[in-house]
């Protein structure tokens, strides 16, 4: 009886320790990727501004062929909501919705996420010309994670683990633009 006690105890302590330590672990987190084209920038922000063209470079969007999309507005201006629903977990559910545009500069969305868990995120591509017919596309991913749940940040390398698909995405978006 007193190792069943023990035992108890000490997950009891665990379970307390690490929701002390995530009263003091970071919530937020930013993640940035960019790629060289080698095309003028006005090219190039005519394809991003266009949530649609993510069927084609994003890694995201592509990772389930048979999701369900629907559309709201008009894709490229402001207020445009693309919404996916997919039988996949990874791929979940959820929304995008383009909150900003700066004309030849930027396009900043809004990423509302129902499956597989309720989070809101925020995501900006920006447009900047590096000289003559190359242009630097950078792409940032910020979001936050409510108490408890950001101890997974603790765990979880969101950095590498998004970075990488956001680095896949922005290489196929180069093949695609450069073609």
């Amino acid at each position: 009886m007193n190792i069943i006690l023990t035992i108890l105890l000490v997950i009891i302590g665990l379970v307390a320790l690490l929701l002390i330590v995530a009263l003091f672990t970071k919530k937020d987190y930013v993640i940035e990727r960019e790629v060289t084209v080698n095309k003028p920038k006005n090219d190039v922000f005519k394809y991003v501004r266009f949530i649609k063209n993510q069927d084609f470079y994003s890694k995201w969007v592509m990772s389930d062929p048979n999701m369900r999309k629907n559309y709201s507005g008009t894709d490229g201006a402001q207020g445009f909501i693309y919404s996916w629903d997919s039988d996949q977990k990874e791929t979940g559910k959820g929304e995008q919705e383009i909150k900003r545009i700066i004309d030849n500069e930027q396009i900043a969305t809004e990423i509302r996420f129902e499956k597989p868990f309720k989070n809101v995120s925020q995501a900006l591509m920006a447009i900047n010309e590096i000289g003559g017919n190359q242009t630097k596309v950078k792409w940032s991913f910020a979001s936050s994670m409510k108490y408890p749940m950001n101890m997974m940040l603790l765990f979880i390398d969101f950095e590498k683990l998004l970075g990488k698909d956001m680095e896949a995405s922005l290489v196929r978006l180069k093949g695609i633009l450069e073609k």
